[in-house]
């Protein structure tokens, strides 16, 4: 019997990679199985699946308005006509388990589901628990976290903790390969910075090294920026007159394995999957939350390896102030640097893609 799989959610890639790893999980478990996504039209997710080999059908729905409650009658409007796409899929499609990675993408699918009998999972990736996670736990069969203490959110006895899933080619290479050093013409003997703001990059950060430019250069280390495309120009603008082959201004770092390979320290948002990342691979890490996301949640993530002593935190509102300079304090301080990274590999976990797809399998039978 061919096994049926949908899997739904999206709207940032910090969904859609998790997304992707569940379904290649599944796959290898059950090489003939059929998998259709579900997301929201207009979002990353309607390119990103398809690019990845899945088919993806995108339903009219849309995040709330908190700033501007009359354009919500057109959100509502649109979770109507979801709500009624969505257990058109289902009759249609009829699949043995339907699956949600969380954002607002996932709800109607999950409730259609649910609404015909359909085993459901939810994947939480952050340790603060999102509001439509939340309304679909009660009818869910399991629910698989990333971090401990979720039964604050969650029936205790649906939890299993896996881990978020993260890109498996970051794994491919050894730390200070002699390759990453070359192909980023960067110094094997000299500290380097990896400064990344997501895909679309962090308006903050990139103000915070802009404000400091000067420090970084008298600085003897080497430094990675990752801008994303919108800051791309304003960044390379201010970083003209401290021109140096130990500064590289990119929007995108095509190959992350090699810039994670070789730094020493990671300026990063504190998005899920960066900090699963992060874990695995043991990088010492100052987090700088977003303030421009749901529930905060990105705050109680980094909470949560700050009160383990994994990482350094800074507000978004001081960064500007402190990020350069405490950036600099850690870099030159062995024992500290050490010490985050031996107690953040302690919050790894590992083959999270896989003992997910090992928990949806068990609902099959």
């Amino acid at each position: 019997m061919k096994h049926k799989f949908i899997i739904s959610g999206g709207g940032t890639g910090g969904h859609i990679f998790p997304a992707i790893s569940i379904a290649n999980a599944l796959k290898k478990q059950l090489p003939d199985a059929e998998i259709l996504f579900v997301g929201a039209l207009g979002r990353m997710e309607m390119e990103r699946v398809p690019a990845a080999g899945y088919p993806i059908e995108g339903l009219p729905v849309s995040g709330f308005d908190r700033k501007n409650m009359l354009r919500n009658i057109k959100v509502l409007w649109n979770l109507g006509r979801s709500l009624i796409l969505a257990r058109r899929i289902i009759n249609r499609f009829k699949p043995d388990v339907t699956i949600g990675v969380g954002g607002y993408a996932s709800a109607p699918i999950l409730r259609a589901a649910s609404t015909f009998g359909v085993p459901t999972v939810i994947q939480e990736q952050n340790s603060y628990a999102g509001v439509t996670n939340k309304l679909l736990a009660k009818k869910a069969k399991c629910i698989c976290v990333a971090y401990e203490g979720m039964d604050r959110f969650f029936p205790k006895d649906k939890i299993v903790l896996t881990g978020n899933p993260v890109r498996q080619d970051l794994f491919s290479v050894a730390p200070k390969t002699p390759e990453a050093y070359t192909f980023f013409g960067l110094n094997p003997k000299m500290k380097t910075i990896l400064v990344v703001g997501g895909s679309l990059g962090a308006r903050t950060i990139n103000q915070s090294l802009i404000a400091n430019l000067g420090k970084l250069a008298k600085a003897d280390i080497q430094v990675i920026w990752q801008t994303g495309k919108i800051y791309i120009d304003s960044a390379r603008k201010a970083a003209e007159p401290f021109v140096s082959p130990n500064l590289i201004v990119t929007d995108f770092v095509s190959r992350m394995d090699l810039a994670y390979s070789i730094a020493d320290l990671v300026v990063s948002r504190a998005g899920a999957s960066s900090i699963s990342e992060l874990c695995l691979l043991a990088k010492p890490v100052i987090l700088i939350p977003s303030p421009n996301v749901a529930e905060d949640h990105q705050t109680q993530n980094a909470l949560a390896l700050v009160r383990k002593d994994a990482a350094v935190m800074i507000k978004d509102i001081d960064a500007k102030e402190q990020l350069v300079d405490k950036a600099l304090e850690l870099i030159n301080n062995e024992a500290e640097l050490k010490k985050m990274s031996e107690n953040i590999i302690k919050l790894a976990e590992n083959d999270s893609a896989d003992r997910i797809a090992k928990e949806i399998m068990k609902l099959t039978h």
